[in-house]
């Protein structure tokens, strides 16, 4: 096999491998491409089986501002039901009793008389009364998913019941709590339906259809409105080819996906959808809007509401969405990405390679372009046919990748191979640029892989990131287990750069690991590194470092600079200061030097920033400094208890951007964590860990990495 049809074959292997098993990246290229499948063709709105009752900014202006009293929500729903609707949806959570009951105003205002304060104590609720206009008139409650239990709700959601045709459900989206109405109003419902979506790069794509509340299976609250509607006494769910399922109510077959997820089909933002509450209130609206329809009510208001994004590129309030949701199901279009579809993907990619394969290195340029143009419309035909025609998600933005790239490899290699003297000039270049590379990937190759510590360590959260100021540097970072409480890290910046300081950072890092594990306080094994380090020293290169042991059950960090940058501490509470400066000068600077060792004690959520002289010295193009400064501002503005992954890459964007284009000065190295709390550490036994575990793998730098080890 010639070079070039071999290259072509490896970028064949390594697309199909990312279609098959995709990495984050993947996902969101794939997701985009399916958002711009719904740009150019949008849901067409056939019908109008939805209504929306919103309380707009014109309704909140006449009836006052929100939360209202109860009994003018009671007067809303009672006014709507009077049209005689099919179900009537609730997009709201009402989880605190009105305090604006005549017993909370009794209470609130001590100085009425005696007289007045009993008559109002004896009055009713205003909850009891917004039950009252629940009671048998086809109200669907809303319920919201939560990712951590609510301790006042730890009984499961009351829920239509399910009926398995398989036997065992699959595997839901999960929700360990969730949050209601009042148990008096919940009673009076005639069911509760979850508003919780799932929101990827926040645009929302997929809402849960059905999902596991705190054990219990939940619909969505635009499924629960069909089955009130309908009067179906339970849901089926039945299997489908191309790992789907099918949930059925009476004569409805909604497909979803194998976890219970239904993609939305969106039309355009339509206000025809909506009725204003105002005109509700005040008897305008036409009666018709409402009659045999499925009612969502809910709150529109700017400042009330948090719009969502979609793939139309348009923001809408969160009860469109259930109205869109209903409207697919009235009008039976749906979207669906079957398990077959990865292959589909990889079929399309092996035969479009092939076929480039064959022709390329044996056409001329004009025949291989005009294959490739042909190749390129089949691919966007398959993916927009699939999309218009049956409703498929079919990616094939990577088998273009793929494609793209297959070919420029072959026509590259096909050209080279006309021109020998041009043939050898680029294969000495190759050879130079190979070398490099080499020592590039054997230096990213020396960094730990932070996925697999964070996995072994729960109660510890890190992200890192590396960038050579060449192709290879002098900085470095390790991550090391010393037992089944302590971790070992260090960052350290070799003087010097290219490839003699990438050198001497490889035997730096192996010797202060080292002196690390053989145990001792971390300034006596500082002492012992530097020690080590300048008998095999000829060209009297120095390095400073920052090293920390953290006892992740007590929060104890044990410190030791050896002249390095002090590092950054963010605390729980959200406040910023920097580490005292204690240790000593640089490793190889003094002789016989003995460092000390510094103690501070982190609190549950506190995290640190450690970073290289590159990120302060960073140099944009008026030869200006980006300076500690820079770097406290960027962390200031970041949200309380942000992860280590956006602790590095807020400040990376901020050098960025302050850089602009001037070339790089220094490698520039971060390393963050986050302690989350003793809990979490003791489960760090249940990974059945050995005392001496030390977990060090291959490096996945350049670039942000977070903790499950994806890059940015």
């Amino acid at each position: 096999m010639s070079p070039a049809r071999f290259a072509a074959a490896s970028l064949l292997a390594f697309f199909g491998a990312l279609i098959l098993v995709p990495p984050a990246p993947v996902d969101a290229l794939r997701e985009t491409l399916f958002d711009a499948y719904q740009r150019v063709f949008p849901r067409e709105r056939k019908s109008a089986p939805a209504t929306i009752v919103e309380i707009d900014e014109r309704t909140l202006a006449e009836r006052g501002q929100w939360p209202w009293p109860r009994t003018q929500i009671a007067e809303l729903l009672t006014r709507v039901a009077a049209a005689e609707p099919a179900a009537i949806g609730v997009d709201m959570l009402l989880s605190e009793p009105d305090r604006f009951s005549p017993r909370a105003l009794a209470a609130l205002m001590p100085e009425l008389p005696d007289s007045v304060a009993r008559h109002l104590r004896a009055l009713p609720s205003n909850d009891a009364r917004l039950a009252a206009a629940i009671r048998s008139r086809k109200v669907v409650l809303a319920i919201a998913g939560l990712e951590a239990p609510d301790p006042r709700r730890l009984a499961q959601p009351t829920a239509a019941p399910v009926r398995w045709a398989a036997g065992e459900p699959p595997e839901l989206r999960r929700f360990a709590g969730w949050l209601g109405s009042l148990d008096e109003l919940d009673r009076a419902a005639a069911g509760r339906g979850l508003i919780s979506s799932d929101a990827s790069g926040r645009v929302v794509r997929r809402v849960p259809l059905l999902a596991d509340v705190a054990g219990s299976t939940t619909p969505a609250l635009s499924l629960e409105m069909w089955r009130v509607a309908t009067a179906t006494p339970a849901y089926t769910v039945r299997p489908l080819r191309g790992g789907l399922m099918e949930v059925a109510l009476g004569d409805i077959r909604i497909p979803a996906q194998g976890n219970g997820s239904i993609w939305l089909h969106y039309s355009r933002h339509d206000p025809a959808r909506f009725v204003s509450a105002a005109d509700v209130l005040a008897g305008k609206a036409d009666p018709e809007l409402f009659r045999s329809k499925m009612v969502l009510v809910g709150v529109t208001g700017l400042g009330l509401l948090d719009f969502q994004a979609t793939p139309l590129g348009e923001r809408m309030a969160g009860v469109e969405l259930h109205a869109q949701l209903i409207e697919q199901v009235f009008d039976g279009v749906f979207l669906v990405r079957p398990t077959w579809a990865p292959w589909l993907e990889a079929a399309l990619l092996l035969a479009a390679v092939l076929l480039l394969i064959w022709i390329v290195p044996a056409r001329r340029v004009p025949t291989s372009t005009g294959a490739l143009c042909a190749i390129v419309a089949l691919l966007v035909a398959a993916g927009l046919g699939a999309f218009a025609g049956a409703g498929i998600l079919l990616d094939i933005a990577w088998p273009l990748l793929g494609v793209l790239l297959a070919f420029s490899v072959l026509l590259a290699a096909t050209l080279a191979e006309a021109d020998s003297q041009r043939r050898v000039l680029r294969e000495q270049a190759a050879r130079s640029a190979g070398e490099l590379a080499a020592a590039y990937r054997i230096q990213m190759g020396l960094l730990p892989d932070l996925a697999a510590v964070t996995r072994a360590l729960p109660s510890l959260q890190l992200a890192a990131l590396l960038e050579p100021a060449r192709t290879v540097g002098g900085d470095f970072f390790d991550c090391l287990q010393l037992d089944r409480q302590r971790v070992f890290f260090v960052l350290g910046d070799v003087s010097g750069k290219g490839m003699p300081a990438a050198v001497f950072m490889a035997l730096c890092k192996a010797t202060i690991k080292a002196a690390v594990a053989r145990g001792g306080d971390l300034g006596g094994a500082m002492t012992r590194a530097a020690t080590e380090i300048s008998g095999e020293n000829p060209e009297q290169l120095f390095v400073t470092a920052f090293a920390g042991i953290l006892d992740l059950r007590s929060g104890i960090l044990e410190c030791c600079n050896a002249g390095h940058e002090p590092p950054y501490l963010l605390t729980a509470q959200g406040s910023l200061e920097r580490l005292p400066n204690a240790g000593g000068p640089p490793l190889c600077t003094l002789e016989a030097f003995e460092y000390v060792t510094a103690y501070r004690e982190l609190g549950a959520g506190d995290g640190l920033l450690v970073l290289s002289d590159g990120v302060t010295e960073a140099m944009n193009e008026r030869h200006a400094l980006y300076g500690s400064h820079q770097v406290e501002l960027a962390l200031k503005f970041l949200p309380r208890g942000a992860p280590p992954a956006d602790v590095v890459g807020k400040v990376r964007e901020d050098v960025r951007r302050f850089v602009g284009n001037a070339l790089a000065s220094d490698d520039i190295t971060m390393l963050a964590l986050r302690w989350t709390g003793p809990a979490a550490a003791a489960d760090i036994t249940a990974q059945g860990l050995d005392d001496s575990a030390d977990v060090d793998l291959d490096a996945t730098v350049p670039g942000l990495v977070d903790p499950v080890g994806g890059r940015h």
